[in-house]
């Protein structure tokens, strides 16, 4: 399913002999085909249609009707278009099958009937954002005659960009992140009580898709005086040990002083 979203830009620009030039934004997701429509139902039969692409107009695809030829020049730009152009030999439109985010840009479409520009935004499919616990950071708050034990996750994203990661409960938003660039990781703190029965979610999402994941407290977080049990229990260990060499030392010393009473009673 192609999963693509058309805005119309509430703005004209004047072309180079006076006519208006429509100007649109498409946005659609990495690995989906697009077609730049061109707006015409039919090609007039002395047209000649050119589509362009890029801050340098590089010529990609042209139509001559009255030569009956139709060109798509898919090695040019590093060849970043090889077998993913092609024409509608009826209306003029370009379609771009398997996009990547490097074919984000502006197009150009100049005919003897209609001019056009459109920007494309291809972004890139999002993975399932992963949740954590950061067991180090297990921690106890007291309140007046009542404590609470909070425990510390961390929602993260690897190699996203143009996405906003965040954090809900239930439907409110607690928290969020986003960011520009392209291939970043990113991360966000949550602290919660272990106790906690409200429903968390981490979200990450771009402006046509989302992933979502859902924060299960039972499996990632523990209470925190289970921690402090085992903390316990190697101090009274050590309690133990201590106590014990001691007792050890204070043996040896008495056999000692035995021994040179023994040889002073023999002197």
């Amino acid at each position: 399913m192609v999963h693509m979203f058309i805005l119309f830009c509430l703005c004209r620009l004047v072309g180079v002999f006076g006519d208006t030039v429509t100007v649109e934004s498409v946005s659609v997701l990495e690995g989906d085909s697009v077609t730049l429509h061109s707006g015409l139902t039919e090609i007039m039969d002395d047209d000649l249609i050119r589509w362009r692409f890029g801050s340098e107009n590089t010529l990609i695809a042209k139509i001559n009707v009255m030569a009956s030829s139709i060109t798509v020049y898919d090695d040019v730009l590093d060849e970043r278009f090889r077998d993913r152009l092609k024409v509608d030999h009826q209306t003029g439109s370009l379609i771009i099958t398997n996009t990547r985010t490097e074919h984000t840009g502006l197009y150009q479409l100049q005919s003897i009937s209609v001019r056009k520009s459109i920007t494309l935004t291809v972004y890139a499919r999002l993975s399932v954002p992963v949740i954590s616990n950061n067991a180090s950071q297990c921690s106890s708050s007291s309140s007046g005659s009542s404590s609470q034990q909070n425990c510390s996750l961390v929602c993260s994203a690897v190699n996203v960009g143009h996405v906003t990661l965040s954090w809900y409960k239930g439907n409110s938003l607690l928290s969020s992140i986003s960011v520009s660039d392209l291939s970043i990781s990113l991360s966000l703190p949550l602290e919660v009580e272990y106790q906690d029965k409200n429903s968390y979610s981490c979200v990450i999402n771009n402006p046509i898709s989302n992933q979502t994941t859902h924060l299960d407290i039972t499996q990632l977080c523990q209470p925190c005086a289970e921690v402090h049990i085992h903390c316990c229990d190697t101090d009274e260990a050590v309690i133990r040990l201590v106590i014990t060499a001691l007792m050890g030392v204070a043996t040896a010393a008495a056999v000692v002083v035995l021994v040179k009473d023994v040889i002073s009673a023999r002197g």
